[in-house]
């Protein structure tokens, strides 16, 4: 990690969440009070090369960590094929009267979100390949130049 003092780190923290760099500063920077000064000195701030690089690192750790990698995706198909999660069902019971309330029912996935997981980790495992038949035709040369007459 890049370093950088902790009010500049509070400072890049609150503007990567926010986008608003005289908020941001006034919350590093609780002293401050003028927006116009908040801006200049924020905008100064992002210029500094350890401060932007600090951001560009904490950016590219967030976004690793929001996206699913390649594991984590054969994983959870892995899990709904071998029905390991559970759907979320709503019941509505009525109380015979006009009545009626809400149940919660864990089940077990449907065969069809079973199959269908099965068939992505097939296809990513190239487990099924499509047979085309192919014809190969090997071109045959005939020598039908005529001979020069000189």
């Amino acid at each position: 990690m890049v370093k950088i003092t902790e009010k500049q780190r509070r400072f890049a923290d609150e503007y990567i969440k926010t986008g608003n760099i005289s908020q941001s500063y006034k919350s590093a920077y609780p002293n401050v009070k003028k927006d116009s000064a908040a801006r200049a000195s924020g905008s100064r701030l992002l210029t500094k090369a350890n401060v932007k690089s600090y951001i560009d690192e904490r950016l590219e750790e967030l976004k690793k960590e929001s996206i699913a990698d390649q594991d984590e995706i054969l994983q959870y198909l892995t899990s709904v094929m071998r029905g390991e999660v559970s759907d979320e069902q709503l019941l509505v019971i009525g109380d015979g009267e006009l009545g009626s309330e809400v149940e919660r029912h864990n089940k077990r996935s449907d065969t069809s979100d079973r199959t269908k997981a099965a068939e992505l980790l097939g296809k990513r495992y190239v487990m099924w390949t499509d047979k085309n038949q192919v014809e190969n035709i090997t071109p045959e040369f005939i020598e039908d130049v005529p001979d020069d007459d000189d």
